[in-house]
């Protein structure tokens, strides 16, 4: 990144923290299959997009010779690895398919934090005038709110247990 001032420094922190922010998001998920252990209420999907996600983007750092994306994707693929090494250890049916009209298995602060982060890369990519990242990232903003919207017409509706293993 070349130095730009104080909006470009901005703009990278944001990235940097929303995107770690982003990715740490399933702890919440890991502390739930380790002491229910089990995957109940947990996706398996999201997961494994991120990972695919993050190689992808470790790539295409490492061609451009970005040491921002090289960094957060590199700590992003090591928690998604073992965000789906848990799941794998804990699913005792790999193929299960929640299809229910209930936004129990979606994660609200998930939710939160893809929106921040794909849209934090997106005003990186527009200051580097990278469309790759810009396009990329956008789709996070999409889903977001097509997920906002689920949990505005489906509310949670979480049972007392799992809410207790959160606090």
């Amino acid at each position: 990144m070349e130095a730009g001032g104080l909006l470009d420094s901005f703009i990278y922190g944001a990235c940097v923290v929303f995107t770690l922010g982003m990715f740490s998001a399933g702890l919440s998920d890991l502390r739930h299959m380790r002491m229910t252990r089990s995957v109940d209420n947990v996706q398996f999907l999201p997961f494994l997009t991120t990972e695919v996600n993050n190689l992808g983007w470790l790539s295409y750092g490492t061609l451009k010779g970005d040491g921002i994306l090289i960094g957060v994707n590199a700590v992003g693929a090591a928690l998604q690895t073992l965000y789906i090494l848990a799941y794998l250890h804990y699913c005792p049916r790999k193929a299960k398919v929640i299809q229910t009209k209930s936004t129990q298995c979606l994660s609200y602060p998930l939710t939160i934090a893809t929106l921040l982060t794909s849209a934090s890369w997106c005003l990186y990519g527009f200051q580097l005038r990278d469309p790759y990242i810009m396009v990329s990232n956008f789709p996070g903003i999409v889903t977001s709110f097509i997920r906002f919207w689920l949990f505005w017409k489906y509310p949670q509706e979480q049972d007392r247990n799992y809410r207790l293993l959160q606090t």
